[in-house]
């Protein structure tokens, strides 16, 4: 029995004060060894692929020198640490007896009979001690059992010779003397061992074949595709917004863009969907990564879009948000550098590994330095899926620029070229360059109410200037056409300036400043006349303008500016020649709503602005630049383009087949036969096919268009052959096949046909005076240079 009096009270209480603490100490020191011995087994020693279990023990890489130190580590702490908790349990007991002098009694009666606190802690002690020579033996089975799996498979796990695998052995070297140099090696599982080498290179990579020893069910078993969904169109596009983001000023300019044109793109997926009728549309996920607005890539337009800085790409980029989400796909929006690692699934390390996953997008829509960011993150898998991007490209990117070897070779390597993509996954933002895809944007369109309020409204004395920074206005001998227009007209400019008026600008120029984009509409639906300075080129704001009832003025170059002679386009991957500051206002639009003239000829450009204020024009909108043009265009890509195919190599002469192609009545041009079969699976149809022999020194894109017909390369293919020259009734002396921008070719002097070996060099751009180039032309929609009349 415990005698109970005030003091021995006072004693159990002490007692109690000094055990519990400390058994909680040694009761969390077990804890935390079993803990830190199953996650050492599961974690450190696994060696962890992706996908295995955190206690996955691979018994290739336990026997690992570094695995073994840790085991052998491990065993040592847990002993010493039975020794201390051993040598704490002895002290407590010595210690015991003095502070519970004449209350022995007491720890038997709180605790079982035969299991005191002393008892306890040796328990634990010993429990501990256990799992060290547990350790210990797990230790020995491993070495041993590494020792038999190292001689039983050493055989396997030498560089085959599989004539399959040419390149197996030279990885296999490589990857012995630089495994280390990047940490994505290690992530896969490679240890600097030979079979993690094979291993690597047989399963995650495709150089070598795969081990017999090696459980292959998991490697070939490919996942299966989604089943399809169709896509419907959305007229609401408020989670647009949402995923589109903010921070940025140029994601404010371009959410406000989408958010005031919502209408107009509802509108349009409404016409759109009745012209389509009940057509199956496959729902695609898209990944789109602006790579511009990086913060790797220097993001140099965020920071002017308040200062008048060019503003086209970001209009482009909203507007492809927008079509792509109003077609109904699923869409995926990065601004980033770890934003599209994790979204494309990069595994730690510098970029030389491949995905960790399947690409999870059908397609991805970037830019020159998004690509060139995917290329250094993405390892082989860039080449596996880089079928599946679209490149966004102002200005255009020729085969000749394209194609590696060949710009190398001769002459076109650039800083934006050498992809070897399929030129039509280059997409512009006008249809300068049949070799690509057109992509565009959108300008505001009116309904009938809104036109006639503008024509009615007009002042027909008023100007406004195309060139929102200073710098635009220092133009050499501008003076002089602005003091002639400032006779006819009231001048006006939206220049930007933080305080003092820029000096670049006349006094007898009024200016506005930097005008927000409703604002700039409202003058602009004031205006008789919009002038262009020469520069920038091809933006969107002459559309604005010419659908907002103005006329546009522009210089004529001359000679016309290329990569050549002008600094601006020096080092893009285009020969192109711009004749004017906006080729398509000038090609496609014309006079009356466009005027191009001699800005150094003062008596040209008198009689033009003379002539524009006599002339009346009403608002005019290309259905191409239309919300529903959009839309058409970019649904017709989405479901027809489709370069993951394996290409058809260029046909041989010897081997080639007939061609389907029939002398047309004039004798002038080669077409498609009416018994012939159609291309299964072409795109366009290949039935709007037809073929000229251009003149010497003369591009396929402009004899297609002498005729009033678009070069289409895709049909390249179809005329590669002696039989198409033979059908022409030229007479080729001699054929041959070669690598060369400019062919399918006749050269006269020496009565040679030439043939392309190369199909990614197909062209419709290019010219020589030695060659007759045999050019593929299609015909096209009213309004929309894009698409054939059966492309739909």
């Amino acid at each position: 029995m415990i005698t109970v009096n005030p003091d021995g009270k006072i004693m159990v209480r002490r007692c109690l004060v000094t055990l519990r603490p400390f058994r909680l100490f040694v009761l969390g020191i077990g804890f935390f060894s079993l803990c830190f011995l199953m996650t050492s087994l599961g974690g450190q020693l696994s060696a962890r692929r992706p996908g295995d279990s955190p206690f996955t023990i691979r018994t290739e890489v336990l026997g690992g020198p570094e695995s073994r130190g840790v085991l052998r580590r491990m065993s040592e702490l847990l002993e010493l640490m039975a020794k201390r908790v051993d040598a704490l349990a002895r002290l407590e007991n010595g210690s015991e007896p003095h502070r519970a002098a004449g209350h022995g009694r007491l720890a038997v009666d709180r605790f079982p009979p035969g299991a005191g606190l002393m008892e306890r802690i040796q328990a634990i002690a010993q429990n501990v001690s256990d799992i060290a020579a547990k350790v210990d033996q797990i230790l020995r089975h491993s070495l041993v059992l590494h020792s038999k799996v190292s001689e039983g498979r050493r055989d396997q796990c030498e560089a085959p010779s599989d004539p399959k695998f040419p390149d197996c052995s030279g990885k296999v070297e490589w990857m012995r003397a630089r495994w280390t140099s990047d940490p994505c090696y290690a992530f896969f599982g490679v240890d600097g061992t030979e079979c993690s080498f094979l291993i690597y290179l047989s399963e995650v990579e495709w150089f070598c074949p795969p081990l017999p020893w090696r459980n292959q069910t998991a490697a070939q078993m490919a996942p299966k595709p989604l089943p399809k969904v169709q896509a419907v169109f959305r007229s609401n596009l408020s989670h647009l917004l949402e995923l589109m983001g903010s921070g940025k000023e140029s994601l404010i300019f371009m959410k406000k863009r989408t958010k005031r044109l919502t209408a107009q793109w509802a509108l349009a997926a409404q016409r759109l969907a009745r012209k389509l009728g009940s057509v199956w549309r496959d729902q695609k996920q898209i990944l789109v990564h602006i790579g511009f607005l990086t913060e790797e890539s220097g993001d140099v337009f965020s920071p002017r879009v308040l200062k008048g800085g060019p503003l086209g790409e970001m209009v482009q980029w909203a507007d492809i948000l927008a079509t792509l989400y109003v077609l109904g796909h699923g869409l995926r929006i990065t601004v980033s550098l770890k934003e599209l690692q994790s979204n494309l699934g990069v595994p730690p390390g510098r970029g030389n590994c491949p995905l960790t996953m399947p690409l999870p997008f059908d397609l991805i829509y970037t830019d020159y330095h998004g690509l060139q960011q995917m290329k250094q993150h993405m390892g082989l898998s860039f080449k596996k899926y880089r079928c599946r991007i679209r490149v966004i490209d102002t200005f255009g990117t020729e085969p000749a620029y394209n194609h590696e070897e060949y710009a190398t070779l001769h002459g076109y390597r650039t800083n934006w070229g050498y992809w070897n993509l399929n030129p039509k996954q280059f997409m512009t933002m006008f249809p300068h360059t049949p070799d690509n895809s057109f992509m565009g944007f959108v300008s505001e369109e009116l309904n009938e109410t809104e036109k006639q309020l503008i024509k009615g409204g007009k002042a027909s004395n008023m100007a406004v200037v195309y060139g929102k920074e200073a710098s635009i206005w220092k133009l050499q001998g501008k003076e002089k056409f602005l003091g002639i227009l400032n006779k006819y007209m009231e001048i006006h400019g939206t220049v930007y300036y933080e305080s003092q008026r820029p000096p670049e600008v006349p006094a007898f120029v009024k200016n506005h400043g930097l005008l927000p984009q409703p604002e700039f509409q409202q003058l602009l639906r004031k205006a008789k006349l919009f002038i262009g300075f020469g520069f920038p080129y091809e933006g969107p704001a002459p559309l604005e303008a010419i659908a907002n009832g103005c006329v546009f003025l522009q210089s004529r170059f001359s000679p016309p500016h290329s990569s050549l002679n002008h600094e601006f386009f020096r080092g893009k991957p285009t020969s192109r020649e711009v004749f004017s500051q906006h080729p398509y206002a000038e090609n496609f639009i014309g006079k009356p709503h466009v005027w191009t003239v001699d800005y150094n000829n003062s008596e040209e450009f008198e009689a033009a602005i003379k002539a524009i204020m006599r002339t009346q024009v009403d608002p005019y909108l290309p259905y191409e630049y239309t919300c529903e043009g959009m839309l058409e265009r970019i649904h017709a890509y989405i479901q027809h383009q489709d370069f993951c195919a394996a290409s058809r190599p260029a046909p041989a002469a010897a081997r080639a087949p007939p061609s389907p192609f029939v002398l047309a009545p004039n004798a002038t041009h080669l077409e498609w036969a009416q018994n012939a079969s159609l291309a299964p699976g072409a795109w366009p149809p290949a039935q709007s096919l037809r073929a000229w022999l251009a003149a010497a020194g003369r591009a396929c894109t402009d004899a297609c268009l002498d005729h009033g017909l678009i070069c289409e390369p895709s049909f390249f293919p179809f005329l590669n052959s002696q039989d198409a020259f033979q059908k022409l009734q030229v007479p080729c002396d001699s054929t041959e096949s070669e690598m060369n921008h400019l062919y399918p070719a006749f050269a006269q002097p020496g009565r040679e046909c030439f043939l392309q070996k190369e199909p990614l060099l197909f062209s419709c751009a290019g010219s020589s005076t030695k060659y007759h180039r045999l050019c593929p032309c299609r015909d096209f929609r009213k309004g929309q240079v894009a698409l054939c009349r059966d492309c739909l």
